[in-house]
């Protein structure tokens, strides 16, 4: 009995770290901000395409809009082929499947904009050569989607779902999505796959329970949802809404610098979702 009340207390002090740590960590993205009037803008850490004529593939990561910036992340993949003028973005949105019957959306809008006034993380980088190669094989990732006509914030599938989708289908990336990516472990009707790295394995039911192990993710544990864990290979612990703590490449990702809100670029009608 001992035993389990301590047990209690740990979990109950590492989600109240979390929540310290996350609110220390926040980029402005408040409760209660009009997200109608937030920041599209660029974040300069994708190559302008007017001077890199060589293809490029591009993994992000941005707090969601509203309260579920305190729990989870929207991610998305973004390309350029060789000689394009613009980037083509994959992401799933919630107000996209109510509108057009299907949750992915192709948009050339900036590879790295914030995401409603949230700055984006940039997860994986490939260009050249190396780039070119995977192009293909990420349009055939998009179109193989299997929850496309199905969307549910929690525990799956969202976006988080969808760009681990992609980045199973090309492990070469070898993306290590945030522990704070709600959804990534939503494996439909499969109880196990390659983690979304391609460097190792995990076992989930529906998303809301299981255990992950791969090389770059190192050790994770999903507990409704909520990811805890710890990476060797890069000194960090992972924690529910703080999202990786510690000191190598994970924990210190690129990340682009906060902007003020402002109306520099359309938003959809309907709320975005994570």
């Amino acid at each position: 009995m001992i035993r389990r009340r301590l047990g209690r207390f740990a979990l109950l002090g590492l989600l109240g770290v979390g929540i310290l740590l996350m609110l220390a960590q926040r980029d402005g993205a408040a409760l209660g901000r009009d997200w109608r009037a937030a920041s599209r803008a660029a974040a300069g850490l994708a190559p302008d395409p007017a001077v890199t004529p060589e293809a490029v593939v591009q993994v992000y990561a941005a707090r969601a809009v509203r309260w579920r910036g305190y729990f989870g992340v929207h991610t998305w993949v973004a390309v350029k082929p060789p000689d394009a003028d613009r980037y083509t973005v994959y992401e799933v949105n919630g107000w996209r499947l109510r509108r057009n019957g299907s949750a992915v959306t192709i948009s050339d809008r900036p590879a790295d904009g914030r995401w409603f006034g949230n700055a984006p993380t940039l997860l994986a980088d490939a260009r050249g050569a190396e780039a070119s190669a995977l192009l293909g094989r990420i349009e055939a990732a998009v179109a193989s989607y299997p929850h496309a006509t199905h969307y549910r914030v929690w525990p799956g599938p969202n976006s988080n779902t969808f760009t681990a989708h992609v980045l199973r289908t090309v492990p070469e990336l070898r993306a290590e999505l945030p522990a704070t990516a709600i959804g990534k472990d939503y494996l439909g009707d499969r109880w196990l796959a390659r983690a979304p790295s391609g460097t190792g394995w995990q076992i989930s039911a529906f998303g809301v329970l299981g255990v992950l192990a791969a090389f770059e993710e190192g050790l994770e544990i999903n507990v409704l949802g909520l990811t805890f864990g710890i990476d060797p290979a890069d000194l960090a612990v992972k924690l529910p809404l703080a999202g990786t703590l510690g000191f190598g490449r994970s924990a210190h990702a690129t990340t682009a610098v906060p902007a003020a809100p402002n109306t520099d670029a359309p938003a959809p009608v309907l709320p975005p979702s994570p």
